[in-house]
This record gives C-alpha cells, sequence and structure tokens, in this order.
C-alpha cells in the first residue's frame, strides 16, 4: 500500500523523501488547490521529477481547480509540460481537463478528492473515464469504502492524515459566496475556521480536528485501498517529515501482520508538529470536530503560572524544547526552554522576558529533536533542472447560440410550493422524497415538466419515479442511462470541454457574466443558470450541528436544514436575485433559468414566480425585504 506526501516547497519534497515515502504529490505555479503554498516553478517540477524519480518514488502533480474557458489554453500547455517532464500522474478536479489530459497527452489521471467521489457509481464513471485512481471523500465510514473496492477496479486513494474540511470537498461555496476565493479555485479562507453562535452555541463551530486514522491502516489494507494520504501541503517540513516516517512504518507493519499503533514518543512529536486535535475521522466514528480552537497549538501541558521571570508548569519538557502560553484564544507569548529547574514533576522556567503574573494555558510547541530532523532533511539533494514551456493552443469551436427567451425552472420541496409555481413553470425541480408521485401528478396535471432532483450524497442510490432526473454526481447518471438527465450547478461546469452527456447542464454559479459569455461561445449542449434562490455553501456529515440559523461574527444569518438523510445544509445569507440581468442572459443564448425556492413559504413563492415570468422589476424591494438580502453572487464580480 503507497504512503503518499504532501510538498508544498522544496523543503517539504525532501522532508517527504527523507521520511521514505513511496510517491509525493505537489502542485506547480498554476492550477493547484493550494495556491499558499510555495509550490514549485517549471524548472522545479523537472527538478522534483527526476530527483524522486532516481530514488524510486513517484511525484504525482495537482492540477485540481476548475478551469475558465479563457485558461483551457494556458492549461493544456501545462499538461503538455508536465507530460514531458515525466509526471507518474496529474490529480484533477476539472471534468472536461480529466478527459484532456488522458486523450491529448496519455497522462495518468487521478480524480481529486475536490471532484466528489463518494460512491460506487462515482468510482465506476470515473472508471469508464479512463482515469486510473480516485481520491474518496473524507466523510467515508470503512464500510462504504469497502463497498466501492468491491464494485470497481479502479485505484483507491484514502486521506489518513491532516486537515478535514468540515464540508464534502469540491462541494463548499462558504469562501467563494463570502469573499470571492473560491475554494475550487486553490484560494480558500476557511471561513469554518471562524467564529458563529447557533442558538445558544457559540464557538469555532465549524471547525473539525485534524485526522488522525494510523488505526485504520489494517482495515484499509484489507480492502484493497491502493495508497493512503497525508495532508499538508502548506506544513512544515519537519511536520512532513515525521507524518511520513511514521505512517510508512505503521504501514510496513500493517503489510506484515503487525501491530500497528505507533510509540507515545512518535505521537508526542507528531502532535508537537502540528496538533489542532485529532479524530480518526469519519471511517472510525463521527465525533471529528474540535471547536475549542481553530489553530495549530503543538501538545498540550496544561496550567502554567507565572512568576515574572519564572515560569512554573508541569509536564515533560527539557532543554532545547518550545512552549506557548494562552489565556483563551489570546497568544500571549513563549520561547526555548533554557536551564530548566526541577522540583518534583514542576519544572521551574527562566524566561527571556517579564511575563504578566497569573495563569495561562501552556503548549509545547518545539521539541528538542527537530534540529536533527531539520538537518537529515537538509542532507537531500535538490540538483537544478531546466524545462521550457511550449504553447500549446487550444481552442474549442465556436457555436452560434441563438438569443431566446429562457425557460423557468423552479426548485420546490412541498405541495404547496409546487402548486403556486405551476402557473409559471415550463419544468419544476423536486426533492426525491415522500411527496415526490404526489408532485409528478400535479405536474402531468399541469402539462408541466417533473425532474426528480437526486440527493446532493449518495452513498447507496434509492428507489426513484419513473421520470427525469436531476443529478449531482457524474456516477448518479450512470444508474439510469434510459433517462432524460439533468445536471445540477454541484456538477462544477466551468468550461465547454464537458460534452454534453447530459440533456442539460447548470453552469456553476461561481462563473461571471464574462465567464458565462466565453463558454456559452463554445458549448453546445443546454445550459442552465441559476437566477434566484439561497445558494448552498455547505453540506456536512457533521451530526453534530442543529437546525437553526448560523451567526457570523459580522451579524449575517445563515439558515442551516437538515435532509431527510441526516446531511446538514448551510444556505446563503441572502439570495441570488438576477432577475434585473435576464435580457443579457438571453442574448448569451441560455435554455433555462433555475429558480430554488425550496423550504419558502408558498406565497413568497408565488411573488418570486410571477416577478420572474412577468419581468417584473417593480417587486425588486419588496422580494429584498422578505428575504432579509439579495445579491448577485458572483455575476458581476467573479471569482480568483
Amino acid at each position: 500500500m503507497e504512503v503518499l506526501a504532501p510538498a508544498g516547497s522544496k523543503e517539504t519534497f525532501k522532508a517527504a523523501l527523507a521520511g521514505g515515502a513511496d510517491a509525493i504529490y505537489l502542485g506547480g505555479k498554476l492550477f493547484g488547490a493550494r495556491r499558499f503554498a510555495q509550490n514549485f516553478s517549471d524548472d522545479e517540477l523537472k527538478s522534483a521529477v527526476d530527483t524522486a524519480h532516481g530514488r524510486g518514488v513517484r511525484v504525482y502533480v495537482t492540477v485540481n481547480t476548475l478551469i475558465k474557458e479563457r485558461e483551457l489554453s494556458l492549461a493544456s500547455s501545462y499538461l503538455d509540460l508536465l507530460d514531458r517532464i515525466g509526471a507518474d500522474a496529474v490529480i484533477v478536479q476539472d471534468r472536461g481537463l480529466a478527459q484532456l489530459a488522458r486523450e491529448r497527452y496519455g497522462l495518468d489521471v487521478h480524480a481529486s478528492t475536490q471532484m466528489g467521489i463518494h460512491s460506487p457509481e462515482d468510482a465506476l464513471w470515473a472508471q469508464k473515464q479512463g482515469i486510473t485512481r480516485a481520491i474518496l471523500s473524507r466523510e467515508l465510514t470503512l464500510p462504504e469504502i469497502a463497498r466501492i473496492a468491491t464494485s470497481t477496479t479502479i485505484g483507491l486513494e484514502v486521506f489518513v492524515h491532516g486537515a478535514l474540511c468540515y464540508a464534502f470537498s469540491g462541494q463548499c461555496l462558504f469562501s467563494s459566496i463570502l469573499g470571492g476565493r473560491s475554494g475550487n479555485r486553490g484560494m480558500c479562507a476557511q471561513p469554518c475556521r471562524k467564529r458563529y453562535t447557533l442558538g445558544l452555541q457559540s464557538g469555532y463551530l465549524l471547525s473539525t480536528a485534524d485526522l488522525f486514522s494510523i488505526e485504520a491502516l489494517p482495515r484499509l489494507l484489507e480492502i484493497g485501498v491502493e495508497a493512503v494520504k497525508i495532508e499538508g501541503r502548506l506544513r512544515s517540513p519537519v511536520y512532513v517529515y515525521l507524518a511520513t516516517k511514521i505512517y510508512k512504518a505503521a504501514v510496513q507493519r500493517a503489510e506484515k501482520g503487525e501491530e500497528v499503533l505507533m510509540t507515545p514518543r512518535e505521537r508526542e512529536m507528531l502532535s508537537v508538529a502540528f496538533n489542532r486535535g485529532f479524530s480518526p475521522g469519519y471511517m472510525l466514528t463521527t465525533e471529528v470536530m474540535q471547536r475549542s480552537y481553530p489553530d495549530s497549538r503543538g501538545l498540550l501541558l496544561g496550567r502554567a503560572r507565572s512568576e515574572g521571570r519564572r515560569v512554573r508548569v508541569r509536564g515533560e519538557l527539557e532543554e532545547g524544547d518550545g512552549i506557548t502560553f494562552y489565556r483563551g484564544d489570546e497568544k500571549v507569548g513563549g520561547f526555548e526552554v533554557r536551564s530548566p529547574i526541577v522540583e518534583g514533576d514542576v519544572k521551574i522556567l527562566p524566561s527571556p522576558y517579564r511575563l504578566e503574573l497569573g495563569d495561562y494555558t501552556a503548549y509545547k510547541t518545539k521539541d528538542r529533536e527537530f534540529a536533527a530532523i531539520e538537518a537529515t532533511i537538509n542532507k537531500v539533494p535538490f540538483p537544478a533542472s531546466h524545462v521550457l514551456r511550449r504553447e500549446v493552443s487550444l481552442h474549442p469551436q465556436e457555436v452560434q447560440r441563438k438569443p431566446r427567451p429562457g425557460e423557468l425552472s423552479f426548485y420546490v420541496s412541498s405541495i404547496p410550493a409546487l402548486k403556486e409555481v405551476l402557473p409559471y413553470a415550463q419544468r419544476v425541480y423536486f426533492d426525491l422524497g415522500p411527496h415526490t408521485d404526489e408532485a409528478l401528478a400535479e405536474c402531468r396535471s399541469s402539462s408541466v415538466e417533473c425532474v426528480v432532483n437526486l440527493p446532493r450524497i449518495t452513498p447507496n442510490i434509492p428507489a426513484v419515479p419513473d421520470a427525469p432526473l436531476m443529478v449531482n454526481s457524474p456516477g448518479q447518471s450512470m444508474v439510469f442511462p434510459e433517462r432524460m438527465v439533468y445536471g445540477s450547478y454541484f456538477m462544477n461546469m466551468f468550461n465547454s470541454l464537458n460534452h454534453p452527456e447530459l440533456y442539460q447542464y447548470t453552469l456553476s454559479v461561481e462563473l461571471s457574466r464574462d465567464d458565462m459569455w466565453d463558454l456559452a461561445r463554445h458549448y453546445r449542449g443546454r445550459l442552465e443558470v441559476m437566477v434566484f434562490g439561497r445558494l448552498e455553501l455547505m453540506i456536512t456529515r457533521d451530526p453534530t450541528l442543529p437546525e437553526g440559523t448560523l451567526v457570523d461574527e459580522r451579524g449575517a444569518r445563515f439558515p442551516v436544514i437538515r435532509d431527510h438523510q441526516g446531511y446538514a445544509h448551510i444556505l446563503n445569507s441572502a439570495d441570488l436575485f438576477l432577475l434585473d440581468h435576464l435580457d443579457e442572459l438571453e442574448r448569451m443564448g441560455m435554455d433555462s433559468y433555475g429558480i430554488d425556492l425550496r423550504n419558502r413559504p408558498p406565497d413568497l413563492c408565488s411573488i418570486v414566480a410571477r416577478a420572474y415570468a412577468k419581468r417584473d422589476l417593480r417587486q425588486k424591494e419588496k422580494i429584498k425585504r422578505r428575504v432579509g438580502g439579495i445579491t448577485a453572487g458572483h455575476f458581476l464580480r467573479g471569482v480568483q
């Protein structure tokens, strides 16, 4: 079983090699989901591949962001470079780019966790596309992983250590909608690490602990998982070295049938290197949250008492260790331990500065052995290389989309709401549930098409009435090949390379008007644009988040709704409102306009439906007051 280590810089690349990684994943300066990492220039990418191959280590390059239409030629040039330098695989989120990488360059493609592979159907879809490995969603349980493994022959990769996203990867719009920094473009601002209130709860309500699932390795090996992955392209060389070395040794023990648990000293050093609390993750538990603080604080020592220039603290501390002090959320200081005085189980630490008298919480944030580890890492060579990028032109054929009055397609979740929108609808998307058959009958009696909207997450595909379908992941459509299938905006359609295998796609809500124009000029299939509704910012498996209203530090209010499967959906605080831009969308030749009125009162559904049907902008202020706020979303500004 392959141990796959992260590298966000030359130093962490060398750390992964020194730690014994079987393979390393890293990103260049373009199209990587960790744009805040140092990353690798073209020449450094070649050096990394050559150096790794010289040691028998594979290199996978991340090209795992969504690609805009105008970026396709640049992305194609980048794939050409990766092919020429001998990258062992590319890790890709964008479905169209995955096809380009395979068909034009013959590259091995690994489906990024951002692609949302979470079911046997998704994995089978990836396999049929020629993708050689699926990096599974971190929300899956061990039985769910096993079910995927027995349903397909595609290679499977599973995260076992590092940061956990609160939302399903590739399905989070929180950072994007709030500040224009898209996680799907490598720019996540981590709003999940901020403070919120929900009812009587307050704190870091969306902040997860770090994944630490070494005890799952024997079962993953038994299931047939091909690779286990360590997250951490933004972390230190010492962290990468320790995590790689510890997991490599554990995998080797598991392969011999031996116990895999690490020593207390190994756990201590890994905790000091980076620690915001640990959880074995959804593979083994539903307890994945750490709501006390969102950052790494090292190893908790306990209470410390300042006596000015001396600090008393209990815990294992020796010369050369580092200690940091907190009061609540506030970091108030820290220093390297020098000449500690031992009094029983208490250490008296001379402080290089005067620390205000009183009690603090102390954490060990540096280990005396880290200097030796850094010296080991620095011995790994990284010789210079040089490569020239070739300019590759990729121009999808232009199509003539005729201006047209778009159809009105309404998302509703109740029969009373359905009855209000039917007089104005060409199409209704009705959530699969106990009232689906009744909704189908109501639509038939009004000669309106009713499309059954499948659940966002489907580890098991439920029984579905005989009707057209709205799907939220590629694998869902494979179960019903004879149906007319629509793709939701969660399919993340960013460019025209997505072939029209579905009857209609909804464009990503992260596209601007300019992005839409670019895409529409090159895509022949049917397109829908979302023009009204509370966009879903997150879907999470966290069972502890109650329904209600999540309130951030600015006072913005985000509804939280649970579906019948138990997943929580966090919605935007303001409604998307593009009624005043329908004329431009018509000129683009868009076929349909999506209006999301789920979980809204019937009278509001009637007001919104009538306003959009009549193009009545006089209703704008009334709707704004009624829903509490409206926004044009990314239509005017786009994402980074």
